[in-house]
């Protein structure tokens, strides 16, 4: 394509706060939550920078690979000029559970337009963000990641924590801490499954714990990329 530069590398930049921005593109939103009730599920995606992008967007499964995530985007590629906004439309094509959430990784790309110019060496970055695209069945609109904090069960093995989700919902967590030390990398815990965090150095037992035990708190990521109450619990 002659309007875009030869020469692009991909850069990753991960989302925070209410809305995640590549360069001069803004995405509305860290997450999108699909409600099963509606056909559809919608991002937008703004351009306030004085140049054109090209805009490319694709849905991976967990693993990446070569299997087909059952979620059609309309449009897939598509120019936005300056100032211009544009909604992109999620669409089902497959079977999903009904009875607990599935997570998916929603795929924006954008690359800058470049001027033409024969004789000179040009260099355009194209940034990719990667968001969570979690599919809510109709039977579980009325409820809420943090509505489950309290079912949650937490145990130290060895030099990690251990969660256990026995809810229909995926929990993303903000932070854990045990003991004052802030754990490093977490991320989530899928509906029906256990996840391991490694315990940093000098998170050990608390003043009137026993062995191995302690004070751990946590904040779960609301449907809105916000960080929830704190929950305390002992390990």
């Amino acid at each position: 394509m002659k309007f875009f530069s030869k020469t692009l590398i991909a850069g990753l930049v991960l989302a925070s706060g209410l809305s995640a921005a590549q360069a001069g593109v803004v995405i509305g939103g860290t997450r999108v939550i699909y409600d099963g009730n509606k056909k559809e599920a919608s991002l937008s995606v703004n351009n306030p920078d004085n140049v054109p992008y090209l805009i490319q967007s694709w849905v991976e499964t967990q693993t990446g690979g070569a299997e087909k995530a059952p979620f059609i985007i309309t449009p897939p590629l598509y120019r936005l000029d300056k100032s211009q906004q544009n909604i992109m439309r999620i669409v089902r094509a497959g079977t999903l559970p009904e009875n607990k959430e599935s997570l998916y990784w929603l795929n924006i790309k954008a690359i800058p337009s470049a001027a033409r110019n024969e004789n000179a060496n040009t260099l355009q970055v194209a940034v990719k963000t990667r968001i969570k695209l979690i599919y809510r069945p109709a039977a579980l609109k009325n409820g809420s990641p943090e509505d489950q904090a309290n079912t949650l069960r937490w145990s130290r093995v060895g030099n990690s924590v251990e969660v256990t989700n026995p809810s229909a919902y995926y929990i993303n967590f903000n932070s854990i801490t045990v003991n004052g030390k802030a754990l490093n990398d977490v991320t989530y815990v899928a509906p029906g499954a256990s996840a391991r965090f490694n315990l940093p150095a000098g998170a050990g037992a608390g003043a009137g714990a026993g062995a191995g035990g302690g004070k751990l708190s946590f904040k779960i990521i609301s449907d809105y990329g916000a960080p929830g109450a704190e929950h305390n619990v002992s390990i």
